[in-house]
């Protein structure tokens, strides 16, 4: 019986804490040391951002992923309520290879038969609501940069055969020769006369996702420029692209307006016409305001042009031009131009009075 009551009093003593310094190796064993766990860059954890493969496996997504052309690529983030990024051509031409769905707390992206043209970034991020206005969850926005490579083409295809270019001395410019394969060694060229462009030290980089970036750049680089990209194969070369040098810097346009004739008699016809010199890509809006408006029949025409002034230098001409005819008392007065770009608006006047 004594031998029964010692088991029983050992068996509830409490156990001992193991101290930090004691190891359950046995002497003699190797062991390699764990490194300590690190937090991805950020803070905010793994990308929720995955692709699905072959029987239900998923593949959770980084900054770059490599995919072959021609093969469905679905994606998917979770959340009851997601929004999604991709190329923007694919919202511009209405693609029905894309479908975009809500399922339970996943959203879902499909892209069937996707080619080098597709290579871009895609993204997804949680929408936030709070009754009828929504907000994009930055914290909880994930992307990544897809390359669909195709050897065949090693070039992002541009539907443009000449793209312009537009180079200020205050900012970078991009000729847009992106790649499909990141690892592709690229090269910028100019046509006339035959040159490369050095990218040591000259404020030239290359970006895969972007193309050739030029920092600063001034009117000696303007000319027609291509890229060659050599993998395995022969080398490629990309669409051309038209460098031209900005002159008129960003602001509210620069605007002014003339009338013609300067002597108008009852029953003549008035051409008066508003002109804005601007930056080449930038649209100018035109609105006007004339007497007995808008009982008075009148005709708006609107058209602009690229000019080259100067050495090089090319600026955006704009007009709007507003057609009188057969001039009566209640038609003389002050014709006002209001003209708008994304910068702000700038509103001119001019008299037209009876001579």
């Amino acid at each position: 019986a004594l031998k029964w009551i010692f088991a029983d009093i050992t068996l509830l003593q409490p156990r001992r804490k193991k101290d930090p310094g004691d190891s359950r190796v046995r002497p003699g064993k190797k062991v390699k040391p764990r490194p300590p766990k690190t937090k991805e860059p950020g803070g905010r954890g793994q990308s929720l951002l995955t692709q699905v493969l072959e029987k239900g496996r998923f593949l959770r997504l980084g900054n770059v992923t490599v995919l072959p052309p021609g093969r469905s690529v679905e994606l998917r983030c979770k959340g009851s309520n997601m929004g999604w990024g991709y190329p923007s051509y694919l919202d511009k031409y209405n693609d029905s290879r894309l479908s975009i769905n809500q399922i339970d707390k996943y959203g879902q992206m499909i892209l069937t038969a996707p080619s080098a043209a597709d290579t871009g970034l895609y993204s997804c991020w949680v929408i936030l609501c709070d009754g009828k206005e929504c907000s994009k969850d930055t914290d909880r926005s994930y992307s990544t940069y897809i390359y669909f490579n195709d050897k065949d083409n090693l070039f992002v295809p541009s539907p443009i055969h000449i793209e312009l270019v537009y180079l200020r001395l205050d900012r970078p410019a991009v000729v847009p020769c992106r790649v499909t394969d990141p690892q592709t060694r690229v090269s910028l060229h100019r046509e006339v006369p035959p040159q490369e462009i050095s990218t040591n030290g000259t404020g030239v980089t290359f970006d895969p996702t972007q193309g050739f970036v030029l920092e600063g750049p001034g009117p000696e680089l303007q000319g027609v420029f291509y890229c060659k990209a050599q993998s395995r194969g022969a080398p490629q070369i990309s669409t051309k692209y038209q460098l031209l040098y900005v002159e008129v810097p960003s602001g509210a346009p620069f605007v002014s307006v003339e009338k013609s004739p300067d002597f108008v008699m009852e029953g003549d016809s008035v051409n008066v016409t508003c002109t804005v010199l601007g930056e080449p890509e930038v649209p100018i809006h035109f609105n006007w305001i004339y007497p007995n408006q808008p009982s008075r029949p009148v005709q708006v025409h609107s058209s602009w042009r690229l000019v080259k002034r100067g050495l090089g230098h090319t600026t955006r001409v704009s007009q709007s031009v507003l057609v009188i005819k057969e001039m009566n008392r209640r038609s003389f007065g002050s014709y006002i131009c209001k003209a708008k770009n994304k910068y702000g608006e700038t509103i001119v006047a001019t008299n037209v009075q009876s001579g």
